[in-house]
């Protein structure tokens, strides 16, 4: 019997032993710190938003007449001035004079040609035709809309209003589209609506972005994403924004390490954020390292009980939640010996 029982106590030993072990080593594993550099290099703050390509004004073309398209002289993407000719078109009753001159013959229908002169469809200011809705021999109204033209092309971004405040006309900015994301464009804000869009109850505010150069591969309607400078430094000592300490009261602070293996916190004052770096205005010098704490080890909580401990077992498993009330008092009724309690 006692051989069995000093058997029970070294096997408790050796469990709770590699249990210690397991939680000492994670527990250092947990409170490791990473070093970083402090290093040279660029950073900017940015304000990010979506938008799309846009006509900064789009003038649709519609012909004076109802009649039928003889000749058109442009195509999409033509670059036009004002004043100049799109189209030949015949009012009804030329296009009907015409249709019975060519049944009597080609003298006829010249005859009738030059005598009866079509209506020139003419360009309203000057731009690029993104629109061409018509073709030669279609019957049209006042209301078709033959093309469609924009004066310049521009990028429409919707900004959070939380952002809106740090978004103003003048600011640079950098444009990509998701056809052409591995191209980028500079562009400027230029305009900043006044009223907002309420869309599944988050309000944004249209920007205007005139690019530096409108690119051969812009379409009206492509989708941007647009970042709006806030600020940018080409050289500013950077440090992850993880190795600095902010409590929100009193100054910021970093883990330096000396060469001697031994770290002390030092005061530090940033700059401009970017999301993953911080810029280091003073306090840190370039190439110095930091410590970034990786966090530590929480350990669990210990378990009520052990399988291997001594004493009489507990009844439904040993926990009185899962037995009820009347588990409780039946137990303790029959180890005092006693009869059971009324339910």
């Amino acid at each position: 019997m006692n051989l069995k029982r000093w058997l029970i106590v070294g096997a408790a030993i050796i469990v709770a032993g590699g249990a210690w072990t397991a939680c000492k080593k994670r527990s250092k594993r947990g409170g490791e710190a990473q070093t970083v550099s402090a290093m040279e290099g660029p950073i900017e703050e940015a304000v990010e938003a979506t938008g799309a390509v846009s006509p900064l004004n789009r003038v649709e073309i519609k012909p004076p007449i109802a009649g039928r398209i003889e000749k058109l002289l442009v195509e999409e993407g033509d670059r036009v001035k004002v004043g100049q000719i799109l189209a030949w078109m015949s009012s009804s009753d030329r296009a009907a004079i015409l249709d019975a001159a060519r049944a009597q013959g080609p003298e006829e229908l010249k005859k009738w040609e030059d005598s009866y002169k079509p209506t020139p469809i003419v360009a309203p200011l000057s731009g690029v035709l993104i629109l061409k809705n018509v073709v030669v021999g279609q019957t049209v109204d006042a209301g078709t809309v033959l093309y469609a033209m924009s004066d310049e092309l521009i990028v429409l971004a919707q900004v959070d209003e939380s952002d809106i405040g740090r978004v103003h006309a003048g600011m640079t900015t950098s444009i990509t589209l998701d056809a052409y994301s591995e191209r980028t464009v500079e562009g400027k804000v230029f305009d900043v609506l006044y009223e907002g869009k309420n869309v599944s109850n988050v309000i944004t505010y249209g920007v205007k972005v005139r690019p530096a150069s409108v690119p051969p591969w812009f379409r009206s309607q492509m989708t941007a994403n647009v970042r709006f400078i806030v600020a940018r430094k080409d050289k500013a000592v950077l440090l992850v924004s993880s190795a600095v300490r902010d409590s929100g009261v009193g100054p910021k602070q970093v883990r330096v390490l000396a060469p001697d293996g031994t770290s002390a916190l030092r005061e530090v004052k940033t700059g401009i954020e970017s999301g993953e770096n911080v810029e280091i205005v003073s306090g840190l010098e370039a190439g110095e390292q930091v410590l970034v704490s990786q966090g530590k080890y929480t350990p669990q909580k210990a378990m009520a009980s052990s399988p291997l401990s001594f004493g009489p077992p507990k009844m439904g498993g040993g926990s009185s939640r899962a037995t009820g009330n009347g588990g409780s008092r039946k137990s303790s009724a029959s180890s005092s010996g006693g009869p059971p309690p009324p339910p």
